[in-house]
């Protein structure tokens, strides 16, 4: 996790000790349990003794517990019901559900729908059944935006202001990395203009297969994504491209007939063509960032 900003940092309206405890809540992640303020000053890059400080207060506030036998914390539901109170106002989590159990049931993949998290994706909205084994990842799961096809398709969605400094934020973290996940990228660019959805074929895991779709609402918030995945020996990349895409594009296109009453030719296509329009746009984007 990186520390503030320098920018962020000097904001007179940026209150940095802020910032820094809800960076400590943040290090919790699913399935974590306990962590010590050794392991949090690890995940956040900040000097333990802030670590301790800091949760010491958000004990005494009760968003964090502490287990003295093994001097570390664990979140509390007072921290919980924040992600709780979040997860009942995203209205397109409640109204997508039947549009991701429909289509878990015909592909037997799982379907997600995610938001932004910094770099990554974070899941509000899961369908799976006994059906998806394989696929592990449930509400609260978090997945990079750069070798995903959730968090490709979201990146693409963005305005280009945006989308630029994303790209540079990704390619910071990714050192020797880059140029493939840069490939990657652009080749998500290709598929979108082609396709009008992004795939990653073992790109983030080797055994796990996926096509992603965003969609961009007219309301301030988003973009959101969807995702409908499995394991590589139930979904080929050519079973990807030619009908859990296409599958997940239709239901996307749905989602967003059912939330705004328009007919179906509405921002998702209003996106997708424009990229048709301007095939080489992302990669030169991407190309730009180095």
């Amino acid at each position: 996790m990186k520390r503030v900003a320098k920018k962020s940092a000097t904001d007179r309206n940026f209150v940095v000790a802020l910032s820094r405890g809800l960076d400590v809540l943040r290090a919790f992640r699913p399935n974590d349990g306990l962590l010590g303020n050794q392991e949090i000053a690890a995940r956040t890059n900040l000097p333990k003794p802030t670590i301790s400080r800091l949760t010491y207060t958000l004990t005494k506030l009760g968003y964090l517990a502490q287990v003295p036998r093994f001097e570390k914390y664990q979140l509390t539901p007072a921290a919980m019901a924040l992600g709780y109170s979040a997860l009942a106002n995203l209205g397109i989590r409640h109204l997508s559900d039947p549009f991701r159990d429909k289509l878990m049931r015909e592909t037997g993949g799982a379907v997600a729908i995610g938001a932004r998290d910094r770099l990554s994706m974070i899941y509000f909205g899961q369908s799976r059944s006994e059906l998806t084994v394989g696929v592990l990842l449930d509400v609260g799961s978090r997945v990079p935006i750069a070798t995903t096809a959730m968090g490709r398709a979201y990146l693409l969605a963005l305005p280009d202001d945006e989308r630029t400094a994303l790209l540079r934020e990704i390619r910071e973290t990714a050192g020797n990395r880059w140029p493939k996940v840069k490939e990657g990228i652009e080749r998500a660019g290709e598929m979108i203009a082609k396709y009008g959805f992004t795939i990653s074929a073992g790109e983030w895991h080797s055994d796990i297969h996926a096509a992603g779709v965003a969609l961009n609402l007219n309301d301030g918030t988003g973009p959101y994504a969807f995702n409908c995945g499995a394991p590589a020996f139930k979904f080929s990349e050519d079973r990807l491209i030619n009908d859990i895409g296409p599958r997940l594009v239709a239901m996307v296109k749905n989602i967003e007939k059912a939330m705004t009453g328009r007919p179906t030719m509405g921002r998702v296509d209003m996106i997708n063509n424009k990229k048709s329009k301007s095939g080489g746009k992302i990669a030169r984007v991407v190309e730009g960032i180095g």
